[in-house]
C-alpha cells in the first residue's frame, strides 16, 4: 500500500513539473511579447514607469516559477524539501508583490504587514542558511524520522 502510495505521489509530482515548465514558457514568451511590445511603441526604445513594473513583475513571476520547479524537482529526486529554496521563493514572491505595489492605493497597516513578512523572511534565511553553513542540516525534511 505504501508503495502505491509513493507511485502516486511521484505521478503527481511528475504531472505537476509539466505543468510548471509548459507555464513557465509561456510567460517566457508572454514576457518576450511584452518587451517587444513596449519597445516598438512610441516613443520608441524608451519605456515609461508603468510599462517597466508590468516587465518586472512578469520577469519575478517566471523567476519563481523555475524556483517553484526547482523546489519540486528536489522533491522528486530526494524526497526532501531544501527550506532554503522555500525562503528564497516566499523572498521572491513578496519581492514581485512589493515592486508591482501601488503605494498609494495601500494602507499603511498593510505596509507594515508586508515589511514585517519581508524581515521575518530574510531572518528565517539568515538563519536557515548560518545553519547549513555549520554543517546542520534543518534544510531537509523528508517527513520521515532522522
Amino acid at each position: 500500500m505504501l508503495s502505491l502510495i509513493k507511485k502516486f505521489e511521484r505521478i503527481i509530482v511528475t504531472a505537476l513539473i509539466v505543468m510548471m515548465a509548459v507555464t513557465i514558457l509561456l510567460a517566457t514568451v508572454e514576457l518576450g511579447w511584452l518587451i517587444i511590445k513596449d519597445i516598438i511603441t512610441p516613443p520608441i526604445i524608451l519605456l515609461e514607469i508603468h510599462e517597466l513594473l508590468d516587465i518586472f513583475g512578469l520577469f519575478l513571476l517566471v523567476l519563481l516559477g523555475i524556483e517553484l520547479i526547482s523546489t519540486l524537482k528536489t522533491y522528486l529526486i530526494e524526497n526532501a524539501i531544501h527550506v532554503e529554496v522555500v525562503f528564497a521563493v516566499a523572498l521572491i514572491a513578496i519581492g514581485r508583490k512589493v515592486i508591482i505595489l501601488d503605494v498609494k492605493e495601500i494602507s499603511s497597516l498593510s505596509l507594515l504587514g508586508i515589511a514585517a513578512i519581508i524581515i521575518s523572511l530574510s531572518v528565517g534565511y539568515f538563519l536557515v542558511n548560518r545553519t547549513i553553513h555549520r554543517g546542520g542540516h534543518p534544510s531537509r525534511d523528508s517527513g520521515e524520522p532522522s
